[in-house]
């Protein structure tokens, strides 16, 4: 998971340098257009680094999370509450996956494409669907180790 997370930071290392790129292309200094179709790289891969960066948070326990009416449970019930949240967490990233699956099955069905740099729409979309279902299996993973942790 670690991995997929470091592969989620060279993607928006590359982007940033992408749009200073970009940016510069376009200043007075040079007077070019730019990279064309900057705009489409930023939306495709912010949307897949940010779903390559939750399983190995979820997996390190790193998401937020409000503890304010738990505090004075005793340890056992805490981490049964946080699981349950956990395998909540899961069934919404599943439902996620699920509907960013059907979404890249339609753009692939259509043949739908970037306008600029005509890249198939179904790429970014099914990646995303694949990594939102591996954010829900981490989730399961987490919430399991929850519930077998000792008192």
């Amino acid at each position: 998971m670690q991995g997929v997370a470091l592969l989620g930071g060279v993607l928006l290392i590359t982007l940033s340098l992408t749009v200073v790129i970009s940016v510069t292309l376009r200043s007075d200094l040079v007077g070019s257009a730019g990279i064309p179709g900057d705009f489409e790289l930023v939306q495709m891969a912010t949307a897949v680094a940010a779903f390559c960066f939750l399983p190995w948070c979820q997996l390190r326990r790193g998401n937020i999370f409000v503890d304010t009416f738990t505090l004075k449970l005793p340890l056992r019930w805490q981490r049964r509450i946080d699981a349950g949240w956990d395998l909540v967490y899961a069934l919404v990233m599943m439902l996620i996956a699920w509907r960013l699956a059907v979404g890249a099955r339609a753009a692939f069905a259509t043949g739908e494409n970037t306008m600029v740099l005509q890249i198939p729409s179904y790429l970014p979309i099914g990646l995303c669907a694949a990594l939102a279902a591996l954010v829900a299996a981490c989730a399961i993973v987490s919430a399991v180790r929850l519930a077998r942790a000792p008192a």
